[in-house]
Formats: C-alpha cells, sequence, structure tokens
C-alpha cells in the first residue's frame, strides 16, 4: 500500500516534495502510520463506544462521561513524556522508539480488557451477578491505559517525525501527519459503524480486539527502521542529563514560550467547544433527521483537510506562523457567526458554511501552532516542546468539551425559568456557547500580535545582515575610496 501511494509521484501527492534521497516518501508515509492508530483510538474512545455504551449496552450517560474524559487525565503528562524521550539513553541507541513501544503496549492492553470490561459494567449475560465497582474500575483502567497510550504514541512519534526532517520541511510534516490523522478517522469511522450494524455482545468484543491487533501492527510498521541508533548514547555518563524542571525553565525562558502555550490553550477551547455541539444543534434546533447531521462530521473534515493542505502550502512558501494562526482564528469568527445567524432565520445554508469554516479555520490554526512550536524548539527540546503542545491542546480540548455541555444545559435551565418560550429555549444555550467561542477567538487575535511583530522584526534583522553580507562580498566595503572616506 505504501507503495503504491509513493508511486503516484509530487504531481498527485501534495506532500510528496518531502522526499529527499536519505528519507525517501515511503519511508515518511511509514511512519505517518502511527497517526493512523491514533486516529482509530480517538473514533472508539468518543465516537463509537460513547453511543454504544449509552444506547445498546444502557450505561448511565454520567458514567460514559466520565469513562471518555479519564484519558486526558494523562495529556497534562505529555510534556513529561516529551521530555523523557529527550534524554532516554537506551542501550540499543535509540531515544523516541522506546516511548512508541511502550505507548503502543499500553494501548494494546486498555483495549485486551476494554470489552470485558464494558459487558460486566453494563451487566450483560453472565456479568450481571459480578459486584458493580468489578465493571466501574475494569472499564476505567482499560479508557486510561487506552487513552495515556495514545497520547505517548502521539508525542514520541511527532518527536522522531521532528528528529528526521529538516527544519524548513516541519510545514508539510505537520500537514502529512494530520492529514492521515484525518484519514485515519474518517476510515475507523466508517468501518466501525459497518461492523457494528447488527450489534450483539461478541461482535463488540471482536471489534475492539481487532483495533488492538491493528494499532499494534501500524505502530511497528511505522516505527520500523526509523529512528538511527547511536550506540555511543548510553556511553555518554559523564555528562548529566537536565531534569524535568531544569528543561521545563529552560524552555519557558525561550522567547515567548510561554505565550504560545496560553494562545494554543485559548484557540483550542475556543474552536474545541463546538465539537460536541454541532450535531445535537443540527437535530434539536435546525429539526434535522439524523441521516442529515451525520454529513456534518464529513463536511467538518474535508474542511479541515483543506485548511491542513492551504496551511501546509502557506508555510512552505514562507508564511509566517503566527500570522497564519491568526488568520485562521479571524476566520473562526465568521463561522460562528454563521451558525449563531442560522437559528432565528432558519438557514440551514448558513449552518453547512459555518460549519465547514470552522474546520478550515481549526485546521490552519492548529497546523501553524504545531509548526511554530517544531521549528522554534531547541534540537535536543523537540520532545518536550512538542509535548507541552499536546497537553496543552488535549487539555483545552477536554475543558471545552465538558465547558460547552455544562454551559447550555445552565443556560437553557436559566432561560426556562424565565418563562421564555420552548423555540427559544432550545437554541440559547447554544447561541450562549457559540457567543463564549467568539470571544475566546477574539482573545487569541490580540494575543498573537506581539508574536508577528516580534517575528517582523527578526525576519528584518535577518533581511538587513543578509543585504550586509552580501554588500561586503561584492567588494564595494572593501575598495580604497571607501576605506579613504572611513
Amino acid at each position: 500500500m505504501v507503495s503504491m501511494w509513493a508511486s503516484l509521484g509530487p504531481r498527485y501527492m501534495p506532500f510528496a516534495d518531502l522526499a529527499t534521497p536519505d528519507l525517501p516518501l515511503s519511508r515518511l508515509l511509514r511512519l505517518s502510520l502511527f497517526q493512523i492508530s491514533v486516529g482509530m483510538t480517538l473514533v472508539l474512545l468518543v465516537g463509537t463506544l460513547n453511543r454504544v455504551m449509552i444506547v445498546e449496552l444502557g450505561v448511565p450517560a454520567t458514567v460514559v462521561a466520565v469513562m471518555i474524559a479519564l484519558p486526558l487525565l494523562f495529556a497534562p503528562f505529555r510534556a513529561l513524556i516529551g521530555h523523557r524521550s529527550d534524554t532516554h539513553r537506551s542501550e540499543l541507541g535509540w531515544r523516541r522508539v522506546p516511548f512508541i513501544w511502550k505507548g503502543t503496549l499500553l494501548q494494546f492492553g486498555g483495549y485486551a480488557i476494554m470489552p470485558f470490561a464494558l459487558l460486566v459494567l453494563a451487566g450483560k449475560g453472565q456479568a450481571d451477578t459480578a459486584p458493580i465497582w468489578i465493571g466501574h474500575s475494569s472499564a476505567a483502567l482499560a479508557f486510561l491505559l487506552v487513552g495515556a497510550g495514545a497520547h505517548i504514541v502521539q508525542t514520541a512519534g511527532l518527536a522522531l517525525a521532528t528528529d528526521l526532517t529538516p527544519q524548513e520541511s516541519h510545514p508539510k510534516v505537520v500537514g502529512l501527519m494530520y492529514v492521515t490523522l484525518l484519514i485515519g478517522m474518517m476510515a475507523s469511522a466508517l468501518i466501525f459503524g459497518a461492523a457494528l450494524t447488527d450489534f450483539n455482545a461478541g461482535r463488540l468484543v471482536q471489534v475492539i480486539q481487532s483495533a488492538a491487533l491493528v494499532c499494534v501492527v501500524l505502530n511497528t510498521v511505522a516505527m520500523w527502521k526509523q529512528e538511527t541508533r547511536r550506540r555511543d548514547r548510553h556511553d555518554r555518563v559523564a555528562t548529566r542529563d537536565p531534569t524535568f524542571l531544569e528543561s521545563w525553565s529552560r524552555f519557558c525562558a525561550g522567547e515567548h514560550a510561554v505565550r504560545r502555550l496560553v494562545i494554543i490553550g485559548f484557540g483550542t477551547m475556543a474552536f474545541g467547544m463546538a465539537d460536541v455541539l454541532l450535531e445535537p444543534f443540527g437535530g434539536q434546533v435546525l429539526g434535522w433527521e439524523v441521516s442529515s447531521t451525520t454529513m456534518l462530521t464529513a463536511l467538518f473534515a474535508l474542511g479541515g483537510l483543506l485548511g491542513f493542505g492551504y496551511a501546509s502550502y502557506a508555510l512552505e512558501k514562507g508564511g509566517d506562523t503566527y500570522r497564519m494562526a491568526q488568520g485562521g482564528a479571524l476566520i473562526g469568527v465568521p463561522a460562528f457567526a454563521l451558525v449563531i445567524l442560522a437559528a432565528p432565520l432558519g438557514q440551514s445554508l448558513a449552518f453547512l458554511v459555518g460549519n465547514f469554516l470552522i474546520g478550515f479555520g481549526a485546521a490552519v490554526f492548529a497546523h501553524s501552532t504545531l509548526t511554530a512550536t517544531m521549528s522554534q524548539a531547541p534540537k535536543e527540546q523537540a520532545g518536550l516542546a512538542l509535548g507541552a503542545w499536546g497537553a496543552v491542546q488535549a487539555t483545552a480540548a477536554g475543558i471545552a468539551v465538558a465547558m460547552s455541555g455544562t454551559i447550555r444545559d445552565l443556560v437553557n435551565v436559566a432561560v426556562g425559568a424565565n418563562g421564555t418560550s420552548a423555540g427559544f429555549t432550545d437554541a440559547v444555550g447554544y447561541l450562549t456557547v457559540y457567543g463564549i467561542e467568539i470571544v475566546l477567538l477574539l482573545i487569541t487575535i490580540v494575543a498573537i500580535i506581539p508574536l508577528i511583530r516580534s517575528n517582523a522584526k527578526a525576519r528584518g534583522r535577518i533581511g538587513s545582515e543578509t543585504q550586509a553580507g552580501l554588500h561586503q562580498t561584492s567588494g564595494i566595503a572593501q575598495s580604497p575610496a571607501h576605506k579613504a572616506s572611513e
């Protein structure tokens, strides 16, 4: 499959020109397979099992929400995982590969116990006599293992991609990795949906166990012969590796490092609060059928794919990463405004266009901030920088999802208590969340301005130094008349 994709060439594949004699396209595509396993995990945890646990297994929605949120507990530790992969000393001379393998084992272990834990949790079949705490604890452990493994695999995998590619290729590397992630999510959603059409307990076990096997195969193929073995790495005992706190202090001391993380957090929350509300909004407020709301996910993903492609192209041409991130946030403002206007006007077209633009703007923002993180991180701190980005991004997304549902419910209850009409009550909670998202986007836009100015000054300084070097090389600075004038 990799050979077939590689044979299509640069004309048909937007990331084919990343290849070099030392890093062929087949190797890059093979490395990106770990993103497919991560995308499969996201779809299974947040999408497929979310519905299966509530509808088919009859698990209370509160318990389901807690289980899905458990992997987010590991998200803040991504910075620590990245730091450990930066400083890891393996007897085999690897840094990133051991962490990808450990994350894969955690995913496999979680998948192995997950289906049976869910059946015990739901009290299906002979499991209805098991103590209730067994089902809850085993299901919580399964979700935590799978989520933690996915975080470790993605952090170490992106760090390995950074190690293998030159800095000027980072924008396209980011685009390739996230296009692969979206492809994995879309393909997994279709496969899981088809496999669980005729639902029964045995089919659920087969699907999750198949996901465990596919995860191991994809991650193993992805990391096979990717990282160069440096056998002298474990012999360098004379130099003490910095601790995590020392590395973190050094990272935060970098120019605009903390501001960059704050911007990532606010921007991710601004786009993430809509993730779980767009389809319910279409069904409850606009009166769409289930078959109609399902195309919103495809439309959102299409916007994301085009956004990643556009960002990769623009950044490769020398675009400013921070200006691009600000542009993505700017696109989000009219996008949410269109969604808000769709409720009182009943305009489905405005809602569809807004949904597409949300996906496009979110992709441009995520691509630009990740590219900036990869490009500005010191070579010896690539894992830490990418881990910090992932920790902030995942934590902010989790908080955004929790806040969006809570705010919508609280506002709807408050408005209903005031005697507002039922039709408006259905929409006001959603509109409040979308309004908050616009405010968060405006805060993000303003916060990026100092970074854009700083980049502009740095580029101007580099340009002046380049011109001075060319001027000196031309011999003008060394002419007799110039020396006499001096």
